[in-house]
């Protein structure tokens, strides 16, 4: 389809190819949007009003909430679950489901985000992103279950992520490819800017917080040493969206691994790790924690954590053999 081609036009198109669609993935993907408008509007202009810095409390993980992470996660919800298209919404900044209300129609999905990724870095104004994922609810009946959001990623039947930057692009899958999309914010609409996106099987950089140095496991510093000696460059934002979001376009790998202080991971599975692994797996790259392919994941609860290996195929099979012992 050609450059520039907008999103609506797009996903259209995208529908026509499918007879026995409703049009109901096409809506809810319409209606993501619109509130990643609204907090790009917000985000571009967080140095003007009072919507900087912390809120003064803590979300489940023990980090500081920021004004505009509940923001956010007010705005997917408010802008979401009269849809009709959901069942229920999990998110990062929240301890359990949120129930779409009883007078609201509800939908065959659940909805699961990170609805503002990499915040700390707002006021410093570097990029950041809202991820978002979709599942097809297993239950019936009028009320989403915790086993319609505790489904592995390859079950997913859409997953994307919003990056707020020079300018704000969405990138979305639906297991048919990965495209993006630029906002331009003269017609508020978003355009399309990458068709059929494919990352490069091996990058020149690689992505980790080398301050945990000293935490991490020996595997890990070996896979660094080898990507040192390989004369790839240390690229690191210490936003999860920025440096995916290079890494996806550009080639590399990111990696937030186990340590001694995390041994199960950091990072949210259903959240961060899942969504950006079937995306990335769409576009021709590979996911894993190190040993198991994540998008085969059963997670546990809602909050399971991972840790995180991802990027370009030839570079995370490396780390994969690091991390076995067997580099060679």
């Amino acid at each position: 389809m050609a450059l520039g081609t907008t999103l609506t036009q797009f996903l259209i198109e995208e529908q026509r190819k499918y007879p026995g669609a409703s049009g109901e993935f096409t809506s809810l993907l319409a209606g993501i949007t619109t509130a990643g408008k609204v907090i790009s509007r917000e985000v571009n202009k967080a140095g003007l009003i009072d919507i900087l810095g912390y809120k003064g409390k803590k979300n489940i993980h023990g980090e500081d909430v920021q004004k505009l992470d509940d923001f956010a996660n007010a705005i997917f919800i408010q802008t979401l679950c009269h849809t009709g298209h959901l069942a229920g919404i999990a998110s990062e900044e929240m301890d359990d489901i949120y129930h779409i209300p009883k007078d609201a129609p509800k939908g065959k999905y659940v909805f699961l985000m990170d609805p503002l990724d990499g915040s700390s870095n707002i006021d410093v104004n570097i990029s950041i992103g809202s991820i978002f994922s979709i599942y097809r609810r297993e239950s019936e009946g009028n009320k989403a279950t915790m086993n319609d959001f505790l489904q592995p990623g390859r079950k997913l039947v859409g997953a994307g992520y919003l990056i707020y930057g020079s300018s704000t692009m969405l990138v979305y899958t639906t297991g048919h490819g990965v495209h993006g999309f630029t906002l331009d914010p003269g017609i508020g609409e978003f355009l399309l800017s990458h068709e059929a996106i494919q990352t490069p099987k091996q990058g020149k950089t690689y992505s980790i917080n080398e301050a945990y140095q000293m935490i991490w496991q020996e595997n890990i510093a070996a896979y660094v040493d080898l990507a040192r000696r390989q004369n790839k460059t240390a690229r690191y934002v210490g936003s999860l969206v920025a440096d995916f979001h290079r890494n996806l376009l550009k080639g590399g790998i990111f990696l937030y691994p186990a340590d001694q202080k995390n041994p199960e991971g950091k990072l949210r599975l259903l959240y961060e790790a899942a969504p950006l692994a079937f995306i990335v797996e769409q576009a021709g790259g590979r996911a894993s924690t190190g040993r198991t392919r994540l998008l085969d994941i059963v997670p546990k609860k809602i909050h399971h954590r991972v840790p995180l290996i991802i990027g370009s195929t030839e570079d995370v099979l490396l780390a994969e053999k690091c991390i076995s012992g067997s580099p060679d």
